[in-house]
């Protein structure tokens, strides 16, 4: 079976809607709704817009057999000002993937947006993310590390104890945060290289912190193969080798998790090697950035899993615990 464990909800465009009227309104007009048909809700699910296919085609030419869906990062607007437009649009978004997984109950698995708002504590998203864990039955949530979205204020590093609450909470619901970015507002970094800085400051900012000490079953992924983490690691390792201390950066990075979302065979397997078979779950965020033709192969770059199988250094063991079995410990999948 193949789990891929990031993918974001192809949505009805009410939804985007939505989203365009709390902006301008600042929720002056109050709460409102994303009010829409399940028909419709079927129909965006395959519904051909950005990418050439819909996201069902996309993921049976895929092979995947469930996909964990979350809200598109870049629509969070956690810099966004009242907090109480941040709050609504979550929830609604939240409420359209809950019917998504309802509709295609063999498909998709939930995975919760949190109302993160720049500036305030952390414990305001906590009721929210009992609310999908508890009645929605997602398996998860999002994590943005930085709701100032590349802005003027700078959000505490994860290993910072402003986090703790939202770690004490997950693991008493004992489901993991998968860390993804939300949008930029600059112009020199547009969204999707924020995301990946992002990454790598959390991978950093987690090994080099107390948080596992204080959360030895605190579940971590980090999308997009961990930023430059890997890529970087000796950068990283060197300083923990010369402290002399016996805590070394690989330790630490070791008790994290990383999906596949990366789009080249050799990216595929530095990050494998790097942080080891079983801290790998297959990712591909289908449909997305990678679903334009590669040139040079004939197929969508997000077609990771054919990269997959051609590492030769992998037993199938190895493939069938990136594939499935990671995913479902993690994300506690029934079988």
């Amino acid at each position: 079976m193949i789990i891929d464990c990031h993918a974001h909800v192809s949505a009805p465009a009410e939804l985007w809607a939505y989203k365009a009227t709390l902006l301008a309104s600042r929720g002056t007009h109050g709460r409102g709704g994303v009010k829409v048909t399940d028909d419709e809700i079927r129909a965006a699910a395959n519904k051909a817009e950005t990418w050439p296919k819909g996201h069902l085609d996309y993921i049976r030419d895929h092979g995947t057999n469930l996909q964990l869906v979350s809200p598109r990062p870049f629509h969070s607007m956690h810099s966004e000002s009242p907090a109480r437009i941040i709050d609504w649009y979550t929830e609604e978004c939240n409420n359209i993937i809950y019917r998504q997984t309802q509709l295609f109950p063999d498909t998709f698995v939930g995975v919760a947006g949190l109302p993160q708002v720049a500036g305030e504590k952390i414990e305001r998203v906590l009721p929210e993310l009992e609310r999908c864990i508890k009645e929605l039955g997602f398996a998860g949530c999002l994590l943005n590390p930085d709701p100032y979205e590349n802005g003027a204020g700078e959000a505490p590093p994860l290993g910072d104890r402003y986090w703790y609450p939202l770690y004490e909470k997950l693991c008493e619901l004992d489901v993991p945060a998968h860390i993804h970015a939300t949008g930029s507002r600059s112009e020199r970094v547009p969204y999707s290289l924020h995301f990946v800085n992002e990454e790598t400051i959390a991978v950093v900012g987690l090994v080099n912190s107390s948080v596992f000490t204080d959360f030895p079953d605190l579940k971590i992924v980090v999308s997009h193969g961990g930023g430059a983490a890997p890529y970087q690691f000796g950068r990283f390792q060197a300083p923990t080798v010369r402290r002399g201390t016996g805590k070394l950066f690989s330790d630490g990075f070791r008790k994290l998790y990383f999906d596949t979302v990366l789009y080249t065979e050799e990216a595929l397997r530095l990050l494998i090697k790097t942080a080891g078979v079983d801290r790998c779950l297959f990712g591909t965020e289908c449909p997305g950035v990678g679903s334009a033709v590669d040139p040079e192969t004939g197929r969508s770059f997000d077609d990771v899993k054919s990269m997959i199988d051609n590492l030769d250094f992998l037993t199938e063991e190895d493939r069938r615990k990136i594939y499935e079995g990671n995913a479902r410990k993690v994300f506690k999948l029934k079988q």
